[in-house]
């Protein structure tokens, strides 16, 4: 049987960092455009579910919604995983605002604002690689974020927003920085959008007014927000996971 599962390490000229990339590739025939491919971020935590979901529901895709796709998981080391996040996935700024939940208290968070080098690695060197490796449809890309990696997903679908399709942000961390994503909606150009699902759970607190309010001021019609009942944000990933891959062919 031809492998399917593939896990290798990555160095990135762009962050200085050597990554884990872990691959699965859908055990059938790829459509002529090649198939379609996930990239999860925090795929130390993410990439086995999204395989498994994948995997599954994709058998029976008539009534599932959910196509034999590529599933990529960009993974850290777990040493260094928190500072590597705080910096990879925020964007640059000349100071950082501590959030009201920190209720006064400094956070060690360590460097930040390296997401543009992050999607640099990203767009110039991941992607190319995994293109020439595997067949893929360039025009059926997405990116899956949670939490902080929510708001990295956001930044790029605001920044970036030709680099993927369809951009799945998941609890996303909308109080980084003063709410600062909400000054980038006002920048960005509304024709050029893709697709954006963003979920959050029922129980996340103030991050579900943010979410709400975020959601509101999106110019795109090509949007979705998912209130997750009962769920909090330890829960939310494995709970909307497949609403969120459906999402991918919807509107």
């Amino acid at each position: 049987m031809q492998k399917r599962d593939f896990e290798f390490q990555y160095f990135s000229q762009s962050t200085e960092y050597e990554y884990t990339i872990q691959v699965y590739v859908p055990n059938t025939t790829p459509p002529q455009t090649g198939f379609p491919i996930i990239y999860v971020l925090d795929g130390q935590s993410y990439f086995e579910f999204a395989k498994h979901a994948i995997k599954l529901q994709s058998q029976n895709k008539r009534k599932t919604r959910i196509e034999p796709s590529i599933v990529v998981g960009i993974c850290h080391d777990e040493q260094d995983m928190r500072q590597r996040r705080f910096y990879e996935f925020t964007a640059p700024a000349a100071q950082y605002i501590f959030p009201k939940h920190a209720k006064g208290k400094q956070m060690d968070l360590g460097e930040n604002g390296g997401a543009p080098l992050f999607q640099k690695f990203m767009e110039e060197e991941l992607k190319p690689f995994i293109e020439k490796k595997f067949e893929v449809d360039t025009n059926k890309q997405t990116l899956y974020g949670h939490s902080l990696a929510g708001y990295y997903t956001i930044w790029c679908y605001l920044t970036h927003c030709h680099d993927f399709q369809t951009y799945l942000a998941i609890s996303p961390s909308i109080w980084w920085n003063g709410k600062e994503l909400f000054d980038y909606v006002k920048k960005a150009h509304p024709h050029d959008l893709q697709k954006l699902f963003i979920a959050v759970g029922e129980h996340e607190g103030f991050m579900v007014e943010d979410a709400k309010a975020f959601y509101e001021e999106l110019p795109s019609s090509s949007r979705m927000l998912y209130i997750a009942s009962d769920e909090n944000h330890a829960s939310i990933v494995p709970t909307t996971i497949s609403r969120a891959f459906r999402f991918i062919r919807e509107i």
